[in-house]
């Protein structure tokens, strides 16, 4: 898998201020949980809105949960800015993004990874589409 904002939902969409990726943070999360400095219950506390959107409108992986080692990762995607919701919109269609930066000066993403089964769930990327 790549870690570029396009790959995300094939929009081919550009982040101009690059992507920030969380990989190293969640590599140290997992380590400190299975070295058992970090209680399940502290890792896997999905919110239930983060939950229900895991459910209804995620893109799903190939990445195995590293915490249940049972289900398969899948990415929830949220934008914020201008003239959308102070909660965020939880991007459910290919091509959502490019609408909603169409007009907009600019729409901060932030790509979660969760786990359906555990309620896993570790920032992944954040990156910013629309005109500076």
């Amino acid at each position: 898998m790549t870690f570029r904002p396009e790959s995300i939902r094939g929009n081919g969409l550009q982040a101009p201020g690059g992507v920030i990726d969380y990989r190293l943070a969640r590599m140290g999360a997992v380590s400190e949980y299975k070295k058992g400095r970090v209680a399940k219950h502290e890792v896997c506390d999905a919110h239930p809105e983060l939950k229900r959107a895991a459910q209804s409108a995620s893109e799903p992986t190939a990445m195995e949960c590293p915490i249940c080692e049972e289900d398969r990762i899948v990415l929830v995607t949220y934008a914020f800015g201008a003239g959308l919701p102070a909660s965020g919109r939880c991007i459910t269609l290919k091509g959502e993004l490019a609408k909603l930066t169409k007009g907009r000066r600019q729409v901060a993403c932030y790509v979660v990874e969760v786990c359906p089964s555990c309620s896993w769930n570790h920032l992944a990327k954040t990156f910013v589409l629309g005109d500076t």
